[in-house]
C-alpha cells in the first residue's frame, strides 16, 4: 500500500472474515477489452474448481499493479534467493497460470 501524501487523509478499508483470511489459487485467467483487464482465480481440483476471486480493473491499474508485482518479486528474490517458475501445465487440462 502507498503511504499517504501529507495533506491526503487515510482511507479506511472495510474487509469481512472471509476476505481477511484470503483463498488459495492454483489457477488464474486473464480477459481484458479496451476499456478493462479481469483477473479470475480459481482453485482447480480436478475434476472440479472453484472461484476463489474476480478482480476488474482498468488499464491504467493494471500496469500499476504489474510494477507493483514486479517490484515485490524482485525484493523477494534479494532476501529469498531466485524464484523458480513452475512448469507448465501437461495434458489436455487447461489448468494453472499462463501466459
Amino acid at each position: 500500500m502507498e503511504t499517504p501524501q501529507p495533506n491526503q487523509q487515510p482511507i479506511q478499508i472495510n474487509a469481512d472474515q472471509k476476505m481477511l483470511v484470503g483463498a488459495y489459487a492454483n489457477m488464474m485467467r486473464v480477459l481484458h477489452t479496451k476499456e478493462e483487464f479481469v483477473l479470475e482465480f480459481a482453485n482447480v481440483h480436478p475434476p472440479v474448481g472453484e472461484m476463489v476471486a474476480k478482480i476488474i480493473t482498468t488499464p491504467g491499474h493494471m500496469k500499476r499493479i504489474l510494477a507493483a508485482l514486479s517490484e515485490n518479486v524482485s525484493k523477494y528474490e534479494a532476501s529469498f534467493g531466485k524464484i523458480e517458475e513452475a512448469s507448465a501445465p501437461t495434458g489436455n487440462n487447461d489448468i494453472g497460470f499462463k501466459g
